[in-house]
């Protein structure tokens, strides 16, 4: 097995681990704007957790996708052909999202905020669920024949497989952001969050822990079945220490299910990209499926200098925003009047202004 592609697998295994727990918990905190909180606000109390975060968190999404592309171009050729409806879906998603939470504040009317509300929580619902969908379904198989396009119709991709991962990264992200709630919230949002992850998190993770073993059954190795055990014990930790309290170090650990239980995932796959559901042979393979030895080389070396500098750069943006958030932080609301608005506003003031003043000289001279 040649040295670079692996590398660059585990790369790329590293970065789909890192935007699941990231933008996890902000699309967790999404589905809870309609899940979990009681007015608006409580939903004020959750935008504001994750509102410094949330679009950068999102940049491992992209970098994901883009090493995919730049490493192994034929993986995300099939992935992203195999799966361009759903995609799709999944991209008009984040944008309702991102929209929603851009225009939500910009009008004090408790209708306008209710549709925004709710493209939060659907959008938040769809992309998470359509990612796990996907990277389900590049470690269990699609129906590619010997180059790598897709057989049957536009919904051949659809499986019990591609629900499990669905379900698994949805549910995830959902006790995901109530951990980070307890952690990042204060009063009555915090203690409800914390409850509600200790109830809720035996459940929740069991998709993801479903999906693990499942890729084991298929593929799995001595090493890849010792982490899913240690993800089932990290699981424990979390749900002990979150009902001791100790919420960091629930979240930390609950970080360590996730490590774990993707870890497994992706090692059982490995070197298998995309297995074919037509013929083993068909297989995508980190051989078959990658960029030459030179682009590779080259990706490296940027890649060495860029992310220990993006890495430091998102960790010093949560330290800034590291302090707790509760209702007493969040002002009154308020309208919003847009820049151009406002100056067509005071110009006509001025003008109505003028006006009456030469009423009043007209008329002290009568």
């Amino acid at each position: 097995m040649e040295l670079l592609p692996t590398v660059w697998f585990v790369a790329i295994a590293v970065l789909w681990t890192g935007y699941l727990f990231l933008e996890g918990f902000d699309l967790g905190v999404g589905m809870l704007m309609k899940l979990f909180a009681r007015n608006n606000t409580e939903r004020r109390v959750l935008l504001n957790t994750v509102g410094p975060v949330w679009d950068g968190n999102e940049v491992w999404l992209l970098t994901a996708a883009g090493a995919t592309f730049a490493a192994f171009p034929l993986w995300y050729a099939a992935l992203f052909s195999a799966l361009y409806l759903p995609l799709l879906i999944v991209l008009v998603a984040l944008i309702f999202r991102a929209v929603a939470f851009e225009y939500r504040g910009k009008v004090d009317n408790a209708r306008w905020r209710t549709v925004w509300d709710w493209a939060i929580a659907v959008g938040s619902f769809t992309a998470s669920f359509g990612i796990g969908a996907a990277l389900a379904l590049t470690t269990t198989g699609l129906p590619l024949d010997s180059n790598g396009d897709r057989q049957g119709g536009a919904f051949a991709w659809f499986s019990g497989y591609a629900v499990l991962g669905g379900l698994a990264v949805a549910a995830f992200a959902l006790v995901h952001a109530l951990a980070f709630l307890a952690l990042k919230t204060d009063g009555d949002v915090r203690h409800r969050a914390r409850r509600w992850f200790v109830r809720l998190a035996p459940v929740a993770l069991l998709p993801l822990l479903a999906w693990a073993v499942a890729v084991q059954l298929l593929s799995g190795k001595p090493w890849t079945w010792l982490l899913v055990i240690l993800a089932v014990v990290a699981a424990a930790v979390a749900w002990v220490l979150a009902r001791k309290g100790a919420e960091g170090k629930a979240f930390g650990a609950l970080g360590a299910f996730l490590v774990c239980a993707t870890g497994s995932i992706f090692g059982a796959a490995f070197p298998v990209v995309i297995p074919s559901t037509l013929d083993p042979a068909f297989n995508l393979t980190v051989s078959n499926a990658s960029s030459s030895a030179y682009t590779l080389g080259l990706m490296s070396i940027v890649a060495a200098v860029g992310l220990p500098l993006v890495i430091a750069y998102q960790a010093w943006t949560y330290w800034v925003f590291r302090r707790r958030v509760s209702a007493a932080h969040i002002p009154a609301a308020h309208g919003f009047l847009p820049a151009i608005a406002a100056k067509v506003l005071v110009g006509n003031n001025e003008s109505s202004g003028g006006t009456a003043a030469n009423h009043a000289r007209h008329n002290a001279s009568e």
